[in-house]
């Protein structure tokens, strides 16, 4: 690439109106490309094998399971997404000022439809567990379709009015060919953040907080009358653990979802015009932490889900091409 003075141009040709590529050390921006590319090829492997269990197995078509394919959805778009944060890593956007603000804008989509599954799956644990009884007639596989389907229809919808400016005049914000930049009014920006970080991560924290209290109070009360249970309480029983469970495992998913989602917003928000600098080491690290999101839920599956494990092998062998293999027992 040619240099201006002693500084390397995004596009030499272009002289007076080329960005200039910000200098980097070499081993920093190799191991940061490196690694984003490894963390989207597993991103995609992994959540396409979770979006193809799901999807393949009627036996696991279950309302809370939806909900993890929403997720998985969500995670398996993050895989191409990378692919093009590791250019404005880089400094240099090589796609143009329309292909830059697309990008922005499914970037915000898949943000926001994490966030409001996560939301949805907070939801669907605090009725499991807090309201036993009225689980099997109120969270039916309707009614959660149709919270996925409003969920990712209301990212659309509202990252449009979010990015409404920059989506009618691509790259006004832009001082120069190369750069990629997203800017918000103070409007957009503060109805962003609260919709999109502050309003979920409190409800979030709020149902599982009660989840903890009431699942606690339960698995004490099943260990002190566990030895005098008929057989009907001990299918009752069962049927709790199985709960909690799944409770404890949906959690963690939470719990890695906020522990890598927050020092993102922290970034942007210690921002001085609610832009980032894409190409500093601070962007880089919170962009690698929030996208290994994606990449670490399958991995928390299969730590704790036996179906996952089980719909993995049979995949892998392709023995889901075989007739009637959606009606395999996975359970």
């Amino acid at each position: 690439m040619e240099t201006f003075g002693e500084t390397e141009l995004c596009f030499p040709q272009l002289l007076n109106a080329s960005c200039l590529k910000p200098q980097r050390p070499q081993f920093e921006a190799m191991l940061t490309y490196i690694l984003l590319f490894s963390i989207s090829l597993l991103t995609a492997f992994l959540n396409l094998l979770v979006i193809i269990s799901i999807s393949h197995f009627k036996q696991l078509q279950s309302p809370t399971n939806l909900l993890l394919l929403s997720l998985a959805v969500s995670d398996f778009f993050v895989a191409p997404l990378l692919l093009f944060e590791i250019m404005l890593i880089n400094g240099c956007w090589l796609f143009g000022d329309l292909m830059c603000s697309l990008y922005q804008y499914v970037t915000a989509v898949v943000t926001s439809a994490s966030v409001g599954t996560m939301i949805l799956i907070s939801v669907d644990r605090y009725v499991a567990i807090c309201y036993p009884l009225h689980y099997s007639t109120e969270v039916t596989q309707k009614r959660v379709q149709v919270c996925v389907y409003l969920c990712w229809i209301f990212s659309l919808i509202f990252q449009c009015l979010v990015l409404q400016d920059n989506m009618q005049q691509p790259g006004r914000y832009n001082s120069c060919v190369g750069e990629c930049i997203i800017v918000t009014n103070y409007i957009a920006g503060l109805a962003d953040l609260s919709f999109s970080f502050i309003l979920p991560i409190t409800v979030i924290v709020v149902l599982y907080m009660r989840v903890f209290v009431v699942a606690v109070s339960q698995a004490r009360a099943m260990r002190s009358h566990v030895a005098a249970v008929s057989l009907q309480c001990s299918m009752k029983v069962t049927a709790q653990k199985s709960e909690l469970k799944a409770a404890r495992t949906l959690g963690v998913v939470v719990v890695v979802f906020l522990i890598c989602l927050c020092p993102y917003y922290c970034v942007a928000l210690s921002s001085q015009d609610n832009s980032m600098d894409a190409s500093s080491a601070s962007y880089a690290f919170v962009v690698c932490l929030y996208c290994s999101n994606s990449c670490l839920n399958p991995m928390i599956y299969a730590c704790f889900y036996p179906w996952f494990r089980k719909s993995i092998k049979l995949i892998v062998t392709l023995k889901i091409l075989e007739p009637d293999s959606c009606d395999t027992n996975i359970l």
